[in-house]
């Protein structure tokens, strides 16, 4: 565990050290926390009670700049699914069919979006006989051994007060790119990726599919503080975790209410249908790291069920935070003084004279002014560093949020200055130099190779034909495919062998 610093340098002691701690698992873009074992993890990842159940309509992160390769465009990122295990088969990772994605957009500053993207999706089988995703080695989004695959449509709804004034259809019957199930399933996982980029209209593109989860955190906080002596710290805990993204780029001037008037409030929300055949909001992201561990748990899913509007009754979670008390209370760091205004202004409305619209009604968005440029040399503290480009305004892939918001938290802003940080300060895999600019997402085949296997034997060889696509037909008896499958060796006949003793020990036994 290390302190941050902007020179270089970096101060550290025992205190800065049990503080940064505290943050990597608890810290509030607002700043409170619970430390309960398992009440929060990570930026909206398991946040709320309810949604923890539901991780296909929950959202983990939104992110949103202005394209630095293309600077005229803003790109907004939005992921779902928490913690996917790259090895997660046989049912891979899908959007859902009965929920409408949402990216809300306020250009106004008066907490409602005047713009929403729906994104919808649609699953699609090949071969339901089988209960494999891929039927062999996928080398196109519309291989036949791509057996499980999606698509989806953008709907562009513009609204006033709420009320619908228009509905355009941006893309229709999209491809979504597959999980990535392993180096034999999917060969060249990055053609897959690129063939999932869809150019709309005006230069606007999207992306729907897996990605490697871009946040990065120590998250071992909940064994009790980073192991009781502060020796699990400085590890990116989602590191080897995936999540399924959705990518737009627009140009600017689409999303925004003028060339004077520059700055938008974004956020994604999640609707699910019920069971009276009515969609209800069950998730909602802006800022990182605010449902899990500003709200109190009585709040969570309230908070996932309502609009920036509707926000006021939130706003002592964030005038009267709890962890600052809670850190001067065990290690003796005096907290800054209430009412903690300094938090409403960066979180709730923005920085005044960076990011704050006029007029602005405080409501909990990620704020972006899209008139400032891309840094042509990021700084991961983002505004705290002297980056204007970064967090809090907007979110960037690189922003180390959780040093920044820790920092802001613990009085930056009001004249405590610190260094603290979680010793994590980048993801463990880089991101694109372009559009959709996430990394690819971590293979399934991840891991050491069998000993005595050689390379290139992929998913077609050790099955055999018998596994068609539907409507294909096949000269192999399920004798013949049950022979392809055991020639990989000894070790497949020897598995056959046992399962045929089983099986004539059952035979007599009455159920």
């Amino acid at each position: 565990m290390t302190t941050d610093s902007r020179s270089g340098a970096g101060r550290r002691s025992i205190a800065t050290l049990i503080a940064g701690a505290l943050a990597a698992g608890g810290l509030a873009a607002a700043g409170v926390a619970t430390l309960e074992p398992g009440a929060a993890s990570a930026s909206s990842h398991r946040e709320a009670p309810l949604i923890s159940g539901q991780p296909q309509y929950d959202n983990t992160d939104v992110y949103a700049f202005v394209s630095p390769d293309k600077p005229d465009t803003t790109t907004i990122i939005a992921n779902w699914i928490p913690f996917e295990d790259p090895a997660g088969g046989p049912n891979f990772y899908t959007f859902a069919d009965d929920a409408q994605y949402d990216i809300h957009i306020d250009n106004n500053g008066d907490a409602q979006g005047e713009l929403l993207l729906r994104y919808t999706f649609k699953t699609h089988t090949k071969n339901k006989k089988t209960f494999l995703y891929n039927t062999g080695a996928v080398t196109s989004l519309d291989d036949p051994d791509l057996n499980v695959t999606q698509s989806y449509d953008i709907d562009l709804i513009k609204l006033h007060n709420q009320k619908v004034v228009s509905k355009t259809k941006l893309a229709d019957n999209v491809p979504v790119a597959p999980s990535n199930v392993g180096k034999a399933s999917m060969p060249d996982y990055n053609t897959l990726r690129k063939q999932a980029i869809y150019k709309l209209a005006n230069g606007a593109q999207t992306f729907a599919g897996q990605a490697d989860d871009p946040f990065f955190l120590d998250l071992r906080v909940f064994d009790l503080l980073y192991g009781g002596n502060l020796s699990e710290v400085g590890r990116d805990t989602l590191k080897g975790y995936n999540v399924n993204s959705i990518a737009l780029q627009v140009p600017t001037d689409m999303i925004t209410e003028s060339s004077k008037q520059p700055i938008v409030g974004i956020w994604s929300t999640t609707q699910r249908k019920n069971a009276q055949g009515y969609y209800e909001q069950v998730s909602r992201l802006g800022n990182p790291l605010v449902n899990e561990v500003v709200n109190p748990l009585k709040d969570k899913d309230k908070f996932n069920a309502s609009s920036p509007w509707y926000d006021a009754q939130f706003l002592k979670n964030v005038t009267n935070p709890e962890l600052p008390k809670l850190i001067e209370s065990i290690y003796k760091i005096k907290a800054p003084a209430e009412p903690r205004n300094d938090l409403v202004d960066v979180f709730l409305k923005g920085v005044k004279g960076l990011n704050q619209p006029p007029n602005v009604r405080p409501a909990e968005e990620l704020r972006l002014n899209t008139s400032i440029k891309p840094a042509a040399d990021p700084k991961r503290l983002g505004v705290l560093d002297g980056d204007n480009a970064g967090f809090p305004n907007g979110r960037r892939l690189t922003d180390d949020v959780i040093d920044e918001s820790l920092q802001v938290v613990e009085g930056e802003l009001v004249g405590s200055k610190n260094d603290l940080g979680d010793a994590v300060d980048k993801n463990d895999k880089k991101f694109g130099h372009s559009f959709p600019y996430l990394a690819n997402p971590t293979a399934g085949s991840r891991g050491a190779t069998a000993k005595g296997v050689t390379s290139g034997n992929d998913v077609r060889n050790q099955l055999g034909d018998a596994l068609q696509p539907a409507g294909s037909s096949s000269g192999m008896s399920n004798t013949g495919l049950i022979a392809a499958s055991a020639g990989g060796g000894a070790a497949g006949i020897a598995l056959i062998g046992a399962g045929l003793m089983w099986w004539r020990r059952m035979r007599s036994r009455v159920y």
